[in-house]
């Protein structure tokens, strides 16, 4: 199946961004990023600028700016069946000295996951030289390798909040 990514929340004050490789299917069928209920993103964002997490979709991406981060990811289109990242073949970048051109406060990108880390040395083509570059947990619901807890993702994901001031 041809997957196809969303346009990116960025502020032009965004600080931080973060990066997931593409969404699954309950979020493409929802167009909401990270619209699994399952996914820990939202609740991982929502404690590390510490505020309330909304129920509303539209709040938590207001939520995003407001608190100087943008979100994106790395692959435009894809194939894939399924959700798993491991199944993700014949990708094709987004176009990040665009994005980055546009974003001047940046300070810190981040990686959901190793699969868009991945994808970034593989087909992103851009300077980031000024940029801090982390891999984060992913917040994917799936189990893999390296599974950790909702409290273990959070405590590695709260180094965002030293790049937001």
């Amino acid at each position: 199946m041809l997957c196809e990514s969303f346009a990116p929340i960025a502020a032009p004050d965004a600080r931080v961004l973060i990066l997931g490789s593409m969404p699954g299917v309950m979020s493409l069928q929802k167009q909401q990023y990270y619209g699994h209920p399952r996914n820990h993103f939202w609740p991982i964002i929502f404690s590390v600028i510490n505020k309330p997490l909304p129920e509303n979709y539209e709040a938590r991406v207001q939520g995003l700016m407001d608190n100087k981060i943008a979100l994106w990811d790395v692959l435009r289109y894809c194939h894939r069946e399924g959700s798993l990242d491991s199944r993700i073949k014949n990708e094709v970048p987004n176009d990040f000295n665009d994005l980055l051109a546009k974003l001047p406060q940046l300070k810190l990108i981040c990686f959901n996951g190793s699969k868009a880390a991945q994808m970034w040395k593989k087909h992103v083509n851009c300077s980031a030289e000024n940029l801090d570059l982390i891999l984060l947990p992913s917040t994917s619901p799936v189990p893999g390798k390296n599974i950790k807890t909702l409290q273990e993702k959070l405590a590695v994901w709260k180094i965002i909040a030293d790049y937001l001031n």
